[in-house]
């Protein structure tokens, strides 16, 4: 009995070895290829599949999503002969199991070096400066290189992007001092221009307001005058209307002389040629009543013959201009004749008047 048992037994546990090596679960976006004797069979899809035992082996799983693979810093040479290391960022996808295991060894390696290669040509063809403003076209060329290169090996390389690009540490500080020299113009130049415009408009406020002003002073005059004009004017009609003695004109006229003189600003004045006929009209205007205040028997003195009359038939003093005379000294004789013309002429009026009406000029009795 136990020697029945003791076959069925193993040829059950040789079933169940057989049964559970013939099957394979692949998992999903994951990728089996199968070797029988050592030699490529074929690639195991996910789910559930049945291979052959003994004879069917897993010899590499791969994953088919999309992959990232950030290589380390890689000191890179410029145009013009300086160092920077740069990093960057690969996606990639495997489109073919069966290459990606059997093209290449080791293709994560394969695509770091020929990542570095591709950069550094590229690179070397471009200046720094270059180098740190044109990495969208930096991307797409090693894209292009690395997508036709990873062809073969059943991968597909989706996106490539430099993560940092490093210069020396004394390009950071000439950069750093150039960028602050940068800043600097350009505060400058702001700061010039804030003080243009603060210029442009105070000459322009300044403008406006000698303009108001002078617009002002415009209107201020002409109303003045407006108002001298009228006042004038005014002056003018009364003086016509009332009908004026040419007596009076003329002592106004000889009365305003004195004031010409008097102001502290006049190192010399002018005197009218028309002075010698206002001393003339005054001395004529009050000249019809010379006679009345004299008493009767009062004789005139006979002029003497040898000295020469010096005065008009008015009674004025004539004035002769000598070449020493100044204007000052003119000026003080002139006011002085003039006023006691004045003087003399209003004497004779008051005895004049005096002589008309004695009963005024008499005591009372009481």
């Amino acid at each position: 009995m136990d020697a029945i048992l003791i076959p069925i037994l193993v040829a059950v546990v040789v079933v169940i070895f057989l049964v559970a090596t013939s099957v394979r679960i692949v998992p999903q976006a994951r990728r089996y290829n199968i070797e029988r004797f050592g030699r490529y069979r074929r690639t195991l899809q996910p789910g559930l599949n049945l291979v052959v035992p003994v004879a069917d082996r897993v010899n590499t799983k791969l994953d088919v999503r999309e992959q990232v693979y950030s290589s380390d810093p890689r000191p890179v040479i410029t145009e013009d002969n300086l160092v920077v290391n740069i990093d960057t960022v690969l996606y990639y996808q495997i489109t073919d199991p069966r290459a990606a295991a059997y093209e290449v060894s080791d293709y994560l390696q394969a695509i770091d070096q020929l990542t570095v290669t591709t950069l550094r040509n590229v690179i070397g063809s471009m200046d720094l400066e270059e180098t740190l403003t044109s990495r969208e076209e930096i991307n797409t060329r090693l894209r292009t290189v690395l997508d036709d290169a990873t062809g073969k090996w059943g991968i597909r390389v989706n996106r490539v992007e430099i993560k940092a690009i490093d210069p020396p540490n004394t390009i950071k500080e000439a950069m750093e001092k150039q960028m602050r020299a940068e800043r600097d113009k350009r505060a400058a130049i702001l700061h010039a221009e804030g003080e243009r415009q603060a210029k442009i408009l105070t000459a322009e406020g300044t403008k406006q307001k000698d303009i108001l002003e002078a617009q002002g002073t415009q209107q201020a005059m002409i109303l003045r005058a407006d108002g001298e004009a009228k006042a004038v004017e005014r002056v003018f009609q009364a003086v016509h209307r009332n009908n004026a003695d040419p007596k009076i004109l003329a002592y106004k006229y000889l009365e305003t002389l004195p004031h010409l003189a008097k102001s502290e600003n006049n190192t010399f004045w002018v005197i009218p040629g028309e002075l010698t006929e206002a001393v003339r009209s005054v001395s004529s205007a009050f000249g019809d009543h010379s006679n009345m205040g004299l008493p009767k028997n009062a004789q005139q003195p006979e002029e003497s013959p040898s000295e020469p009359d010096t005065t008009d038939s008015a009674g004025a003093p004539e004035i002769e201009p000598g070449p020493q005379t100044t204007a000052a000294a003119a000026a003080d004789e002139v006011a002085k004749q003039a006023a006691a013309a004045v003087n003399n002429a209003k004497a004779e009026a008051e005895a004049a008047r005096t002589t008309q009406s004695p009963s005024r000029g008499k005591p009372s009795a009481d």
